[in-house]
């Protein structure tokens, strides 16, 4: 009797060890399993510290999926993706479930950063394909981050933080992307912390600038309006790019605090310009996503004077195409409050034309790739022909970007297109140097009529 309670003590323990090591949605391991076969590995190792890998896979865009069809349906995927991760790693190979959507695997046989990249193609090809929910098919991509031992790290968690630091880039990066770690990329990483906190800091202290670049009629070259651009000067840094900080606040997820501020800005500057002048303002891809952005952008306006139909604001099609009927919302509450809603970057996207059929725009911009080979390249030339002839028959302004010099002017001119923009009618210039380049330059509507 007594061995026998013994026995059953003995089984319930085992069973105990093995539950607290096993993600019980996959039945892959664990964490714990991840640290201690990190743990076995490197002590096997010890005399003849031969490398090997470890790698972390996060699936791009599960939560969206996960909301749209419900948990049970992220859980059958979760478990598809623990069946095709088992059933494709290398002999030998370990995979685990942290929680969520990520996996994580230890591969005793990858020794370097090829080897390591040649996993994750073909983990990241195995998981494209598409997942069986039933009744209807779901694709997902994933991203991947990999920390070589002893090179990454000589213990578990300072190896594990490796990986996960190469996931980071791997996911600032874009979608299904593969990252080795090194320590040119912790440098990397370490410097857009940094970065980050000084723009937060910056973002506080109201020292993120808003600049002005004249939009022209090219009819006349009247100014018609003005485009509002980020500039940051910090007191460490120096001039930092805004290609630079504006995708970093959109990627750390403070893209809103940054565009309160700068519209704030732009608006208060605006109300000092003749009325018939619009402001121009570009809309990130993450506001829209986010239905609060079109009360957000009103309730500026408002707490500042300006009317809506003064705001023109710029949004790009690849931000459309994140989240199509968000945007449309968007779009829809901003246009019916008087703002006008322009395409910017015309001409690089994947399918403008069908966004053009879509979505109610007013106007259009060509992007500067075509304008500034317009003179010396006979595509670029009939693709803007092109353009301005369909924008006619859309009833869309067009306005035409970074126009350096006099023959482009001339050139845009003679093919119809309505409105320009670029260095040869004027550079971005903060809000003191706007009122003084209208002060020499600007002639008021009545004073053309006049004239006229």
């Amino acid at each position: 009797m007594k061995s026998a309670d013994h026995s059953a003590l003995d089984v319930s323990q085992t069973d105990l060890h093995a539950m607290a090591y096993t993600d019980p949605l996959t039945g892959l391991g664990n964490l714990y399993r991840l640290r201690d076969k990190v743990r076995q590995i490197a002590k096997e190792r010890e005399e003849d510290p031969a490398p090997f890998a470890i790698g972390i896979a996060n699936l791009d865009g599960f939560k969206p999926i996960n909301d749209l069809f419900g948990p049970r349906a992220g859980d059958e995927i979760l478990c598809q993706v623990a069946h095709r991760l088992k059933a494709c790693i290398p002999d030998g190979a370990t995979v685990t479930r942290h929680g969520g959507d990520e996996f994580a695997f230890v591969l005793p046989l990858v020794f370097e950063r090829k080897g390591a990249e040649k996993i994750g193609q073909m983990l990241r090809e195995v998981l494209s394909a598409p997942f069986d929910l039933g009744d209807r098919n779901v694709r997902l991509s994933a991203s991947f981050g990999f920390a070589i031992y002893p090179f990454a790290g000589e213990d578990f968690t300072e190896l594990l933080k490796s990986a996960d630091t190469a996931l980071y880039r791997s996911k600032r990066r874009g979608r299904g992307q593969i990252t080795v770690y090194s320590q040119e990329i912790a440098q990397e990483m370490k410097r857009a912390t940094q970065l980050e906190q000084a723009l937060r800091n910056a973002i506080i202290a109201n020292e993120v600038d808003v600049h002005f670049q004249p939009i022209v009629s090219l009819r006349d070259d009247t100014v018609v309006g003005f485009e509002a651009l980020a500039r940051w000067c910090d007191a460490d840094l120096g001039y930092v790019s805004p290609a630079l900080f504006v995708p970093l606040a959109e990627e750390r997820g403070f893209i809103d605090a940054l565009s309160d501020t700068l519209l704030r800005k732009a608006a208060e500057a605006a109300l000092s310009w003749p009325k018939e002048l619009f402001l121009s303002f570009n809309l990130s891809s993450a506001q829209l996503m986010d239905p609060k952005t079109a009360f957000n952008t009103l309730a500026i306006l408002n707490r500042v004077g300006l009317d809506p139909r003064r705001l023109e604001l710029e949004i790009t099609e690849t931000a459309v195409m994140t989240d199509a009927d968000t945007a449309q919302k968007i779009v829809g509450e901003l246009r019916a409050a008087g703002v006008r809603i322009s395409l910017d970057d015309f001409g690089t996207g994947q399918s403008s034309l069908g966004r053009l059929r879509d979505f109610t725009f007013d106007k259009v911009k060509i992007d500067r790739a075509f304008v500034s080979r317009i003179s010396n390249d006979k595509a670029s030339e009939h693709i803007i022909k092109a353009i301005v002839a369909m924008c006619e028959g859309l009833d869309l302004a067009v306005v035409a970007e970074g126009i350096e010099d006099f023959s482009e002017a001339l050139k845009l001119k003679a093919l119809g297109c309505g409105m320009g923009q670029g260095y040869f009618y004027g550079k971005p210039a903060d809000a003191v140097a706007t009122m003084r380049y209208l002060a020499d330059r600007y002639v008021t509507v009545e004073g053309r009529a006049a004239s006229a």
